[in-house]
């Protein structure tokens, strides 16, 4: 069957049966590899993209989930010659990077976050995070960069 949805802006239209994981599609149909396979299951994080603007674990959604949404990858954000976004930034500034395995998942959980009003405290930017597990930082520096970016002056709130 084929299913039609947007990836980082760009209309895609994929030929595969409806339970394969979104993951599958990004990296082996699209040649997106930002996302990570990590446990299979939805639990680590690795693979969290954004399905309408909502982080989710790509791994176990089904692409027929996905029919007629938008995706958004960490090759949505800057990369090359672009700007880094704001995330990137207080990740980078704040040491909240480190082997690289949760980077593009926590950045897109993050991204999320960062879009979404509200009065964010460190306990809910951490309950946020409870999808993402990163087994080298141990949070508090991911955790400053996103209490940084949802209270920057001007910043996403």
């Amino acid at each position: 069957m084929s299913y039609k949805f947007t990836v980082n802006g760009e209309g895609v239209d994929i030929d595969a049966a409806g339970v394969t994981p979104l993951l599958s599609v990004l990296r082996e149909d699209l040649g997106l590899t930002a996302a990570k396979l990590g446990c299979g299951e939805g639990r680590c994080g690795a693979c969290t993209v954004l399905l309408n603007d909502r982080p989710v674990a790509a791994c176990v959604v089904p692409l027929e989930a996905v029919a007629d949404g938008a995706v958004r990858t960490a090759e949505s954000l800057a990369s090359g010659d672009a700007p880094l976004t704001q995330v990137q930034e207080e990740l980078l500034s704040a040491g909240g990077v480190q082997c690289g395995a949760c980077t593009p998942g926590m950045m897109m959980t993050l991204t999320a976050l960062t879009e979404q009003q509200g009065e964010w405290t460190e306990d809910s930017v951490r309950a946020a995070l409870t999808g993402n597990i990163c087994r080298c930082t141990g949070y508090h520096k991911i955790v400053d960069a996103a209490m940084r970016c949802v209270t920057a002056e001007g910043g996403s709130r």
